[in-house]
């Protein structure tokens, strides 16, 4: 057999994305926007995709200034024909899709026993069932093309009880996020489309560090801290890696994955 070590592409070659077309759903702020700079920094080119289409305008006029392809795209993902549409407006413009990252979500701090069955719907339709609906349609594309990456944001919060705040939907529908990654990895990586997910911990971004500035901020602040190791938040920017990571040639014998990324907090 020839030795892989001489015949393979170097390295950092392997983390490149050039040729590759990638869409990020809540693209336009956060951990997405973080994802959709990393994504096209690699060399991808990038649909960035939120409910608001001005936000994901504004991400792609950022990404136009490092002279990354990209294109702005609305799109509300618990709603299948706009999921639909989505995908086939990435392949109208670049003719395939070989990266999709489902990172659109939002939390709630909400006590189980005062929680409506509305709440909780909208929070496991949207963390967790839009999830699968922007899987289906990226593979239908990457199954029929043979290969494909499939990255979903989970979180810490699926594999642990968050405290002080009470919040049993998001932490379902995260652990549920984590089951459906598997599920999907092992469904199809025998048709070459791999499924991971990343789980990222407290992370900084400006939603976060407005409500940071709040008294129910204030007070849950000290605890988090307390329980990561690192004593710190991470930076959007310290996600990156992961995401390029999971994107890339470099990772193609893992699917089924969940990437933590919380300074320590799970191993405590």
């Amino acid at each position: 057999m020839p030795d892989a070590l001489l015949t393979v592409k170097p390295i950092l070659d392997r983390f490149r994305l050039d040729q590759r077309v990638a869409l990020v759903t809540g693209g336009g702020q956060g951990i997405g926007r973080g994802y959709a700079h990393a994504l096209g920094e690699a060399g991808a080119a990038v649909a960035v995709v939120d409910i608001v289409l001005a936000r994901a305008e504004s991400v792609v006029a950022e990404l136009a200034q490092k002279g990354i392809e990209a294109i702005a795209l609305a799109a509300d993902v618990t709603n299948e024909d706009q999921v639909q549409a989505m995908v086939d407006a990435v392949l109208k413009k670049w003719g395939r899709l070989t990266i999709g990252v489902n990172n659109a979500g939002a939390g709630l701090w909400q006590d189980a026993e005062t929680m409506t069955l509305d709440q909780w719907n909208q929070l496991i339709t949207l963390d967790l069932t839009a999830v699968w609906l922007c899987a289906k349609a990226e593979a239908n594309v990457m199954l029929a093309a043979g290969y494909g990456k499939i990255i979903n944001t989970a979180s810490m919060s699926g594999s642990i009880v968050n405290t002080p705040q009470n919040q049993a939907a998001y932490n379902t529908a995260k652990a549920g996020v984590i089951h459906l990654t598997r599920s999907l990895a092992a469904e199809w990586a025998k048709r070459g489309v791999r499924v991971n997910c990343i789980s990222p911990g407290y992370t900084r971004t400006s939603l976060v560090d407005e409500m940071l500035q709040t008294p129910i901020g204030q007070q849950v602040m000290p605890t988090w801290m307390g329980m990561t190791p690192m004593g710190r938040m991470a930076e959007v920017t310290e996600l990156q890696g992961g995401v390029v990571y999971l994107a890339a040639e470099a990772s193609d014998f893992m699917t089924g994955h969940d990437l933590v990324i919380d300074g320590g907090y799970c191993a405590w």
